[in-house]
């Protein structure tokens, strides 16, 4: 785990992205950094429990790091067969049928008594998988004795294919029935009224959250042995609707989240379009109105016409685009500062991203304002929710400063859930910027729900984030430093009266093994001046 990493702006690497020099008279009097100000009289969102949660994360991961909700999702997810416990890898290896672990029931038990609502991505392909051997040879999509040669085969079984013959060409007319059965939404229904009689009602504390799929615009690629035509707007919004009100009908209080696609491409344009990423005849037959709005406004249609409500949440998955940030280890210091700049992507329309979705010409990502537009424009009420996400170098400080930012714009912007892909290891740094949030003094000490204003003279060397927490109206505030020099700043403070001195808690290259708590630091009505270490993220606690 101790990967030789690089601070931006630091010099003498070492493990983890500790650098050569941790204190202030070390590396030389601070620098002045950008102003701070924060005004309690004027609040924003609420924040959201909900944000701070993870993927498959254990029973102990979700523990260890305060996460609030974990989802069981992904590929593997769109083909699961409740019944007899398998699934298939699909594209991912050799379209096999193989038992998924843990299967449902057992990460929903996982999850009882640690606090962590669940997630369940229901399958809506219409295919799910059959029974199969519980070894090699397992049921697979692409035969090489029933379909011929191909480009690989699986080592550990040579039968199975990745359906692509020598030529480079696809298999085409395999049969799906070789790994799957047919599944419709009457399916869905029963496993989610098996849920409810093992594990309770939505409104009981039983799983209150059901995802539509898994990244259904790349099911044609992801699952091509049982759905080989791209889907298409229509086919998306059928499918999406019949499944939406199956969970309706089994658990009213449920909550249902979608259509959960993958990234840039399909929030604009449907598989069918060419490449799925340009306008073509699918959008423009549609009023050529992007395929995400578009989808809204036919849940918006079926609820007027139903009066009921089919989707709570309007889900994407995003993952920064630019070279080695997401799902990747820390990298140069080039990347890592990269890294940095890419939580701009989230929620600020002056940011060119530094990568190809700027070729398409839509427009800056901004993806969380966007997404709350397009809900304001067609389906009012509904919540925003990022199931899939992760700006990578969990291993390192960098990912966790990383991190530390995307977690403070979730909540500043009111984002309603959101899950992290791969979360990182219990003892991760990127698993300190969670700890920040939700336990930075190992006493159940977490940041405030109720966001207030907090502004920075440079976000991209100090980024701010406040809010009130509701249980006993103190003021808390994050602050991460994003540069390699320690700062100094001034820090004003606008309609509060400090009852007292700040509690002081920072994770830095000074100890990455945990959050320290400092020395309080003296706040005065008009604020406070304070020097922010080196690639750190600080959280001070004022009480009121």
């Amino acid at each position: 785990m101790a990967a030789l990493l690089a601070v931006p702006g630091a010099a003498g690497a070492g493990p983890r992205g500790a650098t050569s020099g941790d204190r202030t008279a070390e590396r030389g009097s601070p620098l002045q950094g950008p102003a701070l100000s924060i005004d309690v009289g004027k609040v924003g969102r609420r924040i959201s429990p909900l944000i701070y949660g993870v993927n498959f994360g254990s029973a102990q991961l979700v523990q260890s790091l305060g996460a609030t909700v974990s989802r069981w999702g992904g590929n593997a997810t769109s083909r699961y067969n409740w019944k007899n416990g398998f699934t298939n890898t699909g594209s991912d290896y050799f379209f096999e049928n193989v038992r998924f672990t843990p299967t449902a029931d057992a990460f929903i038990d996982a999850r009882t008594g640690v606090g962590a609502e669940t997630v369940i991505t229901l399958p809506m392909l219409g295919w799910v998988s059959k029974d199969s051997p519980a070894k090699h040879p397992f049921a697979c999509g692409f035969k090489v004795s029933k379909y011929g040669s191909q480009q690989r085969t699986d080592p550990f079984d040579h039968d199975c294919g990745n359906g692509v013959r020598p030529n480079g060409h696809k298999v085409q007319g395999n049969d799906p029935h070789d790994t799957s059965i047919a599944a419709t939404p009457q399916f869905d229904s029963g496993w989610i009224e098996h849920l409810v009689a093992k594990h309770h009602s939505a409104a009981n504390g039983g799983v209150r959250f059901y995802e539509l799929d898994n990244e259904p615009a790349l099911w044609n690629s992801t699952h091509r042995d049982v759905h080989p035509k791209p889907l298409t707007y229509d086919e998306l919004a059928s499918r999406s609707i019949t499944t939406a009100a199956a969970v309706k009908a089994a658990d009213p209080n449920a909550l249902v989240l979608g259509p959960s696609d993958w990234g840039w491409c399909a929030y604009f344009y449907s598989a069918a379009d060419p490449g799925g990423c340009g306008n073509g005849p699918d959008r423009r037959s549609h009023g050529n109105v992007a395929i995400v709005p578009w989808y809204l406004g036919k849940m918006k249609a079926y609820q007027q016409a139903h009066g009921k409500r089919l989707l709570d949440y309007l889900d994407l998955h995003f993952y920064p685009q630019a070279n080695g940030v997401s799902l990747s280890p820390a990298g140069s210091a080039a990347t890592q500062a990269l890294r940095l700049r890419q939580t701009r992507t989230l929620w600020d329309p002056k940011y060119t991203d530094e990568s190809w979705t700027d070729d398409l010409g839509l427009g800056p990502v901004m993806l969380i304002p966007r997404m709350r537009n397009w809900v304001a424009q067609n389906l009012p009420g509904t919540k925003l929710a990022i199931t899939e996400y992760n700006w990578g170098g969990t291993e390192s400080l960098n990912g966790a400063l990383a991190e530390a930012d995307v977690l403070g714009i979730f909540g500043r912007e009111g984002v309603g859930l959101a899950t992290m892909w791969e979360p990182p290891a219990a003892d991760d740094p990127a698993a300190f910027a969670f700890r920040i949030y939700r336990d930075y003094d190992t006493n159940g000490g977490g940041f405030g729900d109720v966001s207030v204003k907090a502004a920075s003279a440079d976000q991209g060397k100090l980024a701010v984030y406040a809010a009130r927490r509701s249980t006993d109206d103190a003021l808390t505030v994050v602050v991460i430093n994003k540069s390699g020099q320690d700062l100094r700043s001034q820090v004003s403070l606008a309609g509060l009266s400090p009852a007292g001195p700040a509690a002081v808690y920072t994770y830095s290259n000074g100890d990455l093994d945990k959050i320290v708590h400092a020395a309080d630091q003296s706040v005065t009505d008009s604020g406070f001046t304070r020097t922010f270490p080196a690639s750190s993220i600080t959280l001070l606690e004022i009480p009121s």
